[in-house]
């Protein structure tokens, strides 16, 4: 039987959607800077400025999610225990609210630009929205695994209420 470290597994996800947050931060930026400072000339919208409500919600969500797994990739590796978030349980649940959110704005931006990306390539406009949706996809299937991997490992080791570090020992627990 193969075995493998899930602490290490869940740093390793949660770093990659840091890292997926993080890209996703700078191309919703890049996307209402362009909107936002079109110039006269500009063939986008007439050359009137402008903001996708979309591209706002993913910028809050990378916003959110890039402490969230600072956060724990902290928790985990220092086996630290907060008062308020330090449970699977709380892990779970902040983890699907954040679901939400990239699947929301993910979904709604494909929807809004997947078809027509194809054919404007030749424009920086078109790349950025291109790297902002395929990194909005890479983090939600890194949020998805992750929460996937912890519903799996609570499910089958009855830990919800024990601590989301995943290396407890009860007579080291604080909060518990």
């Amino acid at each position: 039987m193969v075995s493998f470290d899930l602490p290490l597994l869940r740093m390793g996800l949660y770093g990659a959607f840091a890292v997926f947050s993080f890209l996703l931060f700078v191309f919703t930026a890049a996307r209402l800077n362009y909107t936002l400072t079109l110039s006269k000339g500009d063939s986008l919208n007439g050359g009137r400025k402008f903001y996708d409500p979309v591209v706002a919600e993913l910028l809050f969500t990378s916003l959110i999610s890039m402490p969230w797994a600072g956060f724990m990739i902290f928790s985990i590796h220092k086996r630290y225990e907060n008062r308020y978030i330090s449970k699977f349980r709380d892990e779970m649940i902040m983890l699907a609210f954040i679901w939400i959110f990239w699947m929301v704005g993910t979904a709604y931006a494909t929807s809004i630009w997947a078809a027509d990306i194809a054919s404007c390539q030749n424009f920086n406009a078109c790349r950025v929205l291109s790297a902002l949706l395929a990194f909005a996809w890479l983090g939600w299937l890194a949020l998805t695994a992750l929460f996937g991997i912890c519903l799996l490992f609570t499910i089958a080791n009855h830990a919800f209420l024990e601590p989301l570090h995943g290396r407890w020992d009860p007579r080291q627990t604080v909060y518990a």
